[in-house]
């Protein structure tokens, strides 16, 4: 396939397609570089438990959800990522998808760095936060509050929405007395409470994450090439040099000329001139 084919195809990809192929792609490379050189990537991208970690690298906030810890642990999250993200796609934009996913992983983030520094005895089997679960989290469950009587498929039966998110919720809350992971549950809750004030918010006429869609666009923006100004198009106009008649009405009939030619411009574009157009155009330019 050729690189527009790839691109073509690329551009079709849903904003969740998209972030499922990067979390993929990710994850491939992490092994291969585990595979090679016996060192896994996700130690500089990784979510550290302790702050002064934390503050020596502060992207891993949000790099953290792109690293995942086997194949299950990613299967699972691109398979809820696709499903929720369906849904939430054919209610908002891709813009909004962004916001409630992200902002999913910062919150999370943050819940996993305070609850190891408030309960550090208590949250000591977790060295480091990975995986998208938060985010993957807060648009299931935003899904689930903002339409919670929509029903779904779910094997053979028909469920409503909210009790999908009441269950995955609950999960969480009932496997963290039983250790094992706490922290990664507590950052699924972290994300699960984004969504569902995301969703309460937006109820109410309010979407807070109105801030991150101006951030994201401010840091995109950069990356975009600059537009090249046109210069404006000049009507040309002619003196009137003499009173004879037909040079007059020579003159007036050449005016009228580049004015329609100076309109076919405004509507087509240069491109559309003819050759003879063009000429006609640069020699009156070059006259006056």
């Amino acid at each position: 396939m050729s690189n527009g084919g790839i691109q073509y195809q690329i551009a079709r990809l849903s904003i969740a397609e998209k972030l499922i192929a990067l979390n993929v792609l990710v994850f491939l490379l992490d092994g291969l570089s585990t595979a090679l050189m016996g060192h896994s990537l996700s130690t500089w991208f990784q979510l550290p438990k302790d702050f002064l970690e934390f503050i020596g690298q502060p992207w891993s906030l949000v790099t953290y959800s792109f690293f995942h810890a086997g194949f299950t642990h990613i299967f699972w999250n691109m398979i809820m990522l696709y499903f929720a993200g369906r849904i939430f796609l054919n209610l908002f934009d891709a813009k909004k998808f962004i916001n409630v996913y992200f902002l999913g992983v910062i919150v999370g983030g943050l819940v996993f760095l305070l609850s190891y520094n408030i309960f550090p005895t208590l949250l000591n089997t977790n060295t480091a936060l990975i995986g998208a679960s938060a985010g993957v989290t807060a648009v299931l469950i935003f899904v689930c509050t903002y339409i919670p009587n929509q029903e779904v498929r779910v094997f053979f039966f028909n469920i409503k929405l909210w009790y999908v998110g009441a269950f995955f919720v609950l999960m969480d809350l009932i496997q963290i007395p039983y250790g094992g992971n706490i922290g990664g549950r507590l950052a699924h809750l972290g994300g699960a409470f984004l969504g569902y004030i995301y969703a309460r918010q937006l109820f109410m006429g309010n979407d807070i994450g109105s801030g991150f869609t101006k951030l994201w666009d401010g840091i995109t923006n950069l990356f975009k090439p600059k537009e090249k100004k046109r210069a404006p198009l000049r009507t040309v106009y002619k003196r009137n040099t003499t009173a004879d008649g037909k040079t007059d009405y020579d003159k007036q009939a050449k005016q009228r000329k580049i004015d329609g030619i100076l309109d076919k411009i405004s509507k087509s574009g240069y491109e559309s001139l003819s050759k003879e157009e063009k000429d006609f155009l640069f020699k009156a330019g070059k006259e006056d």
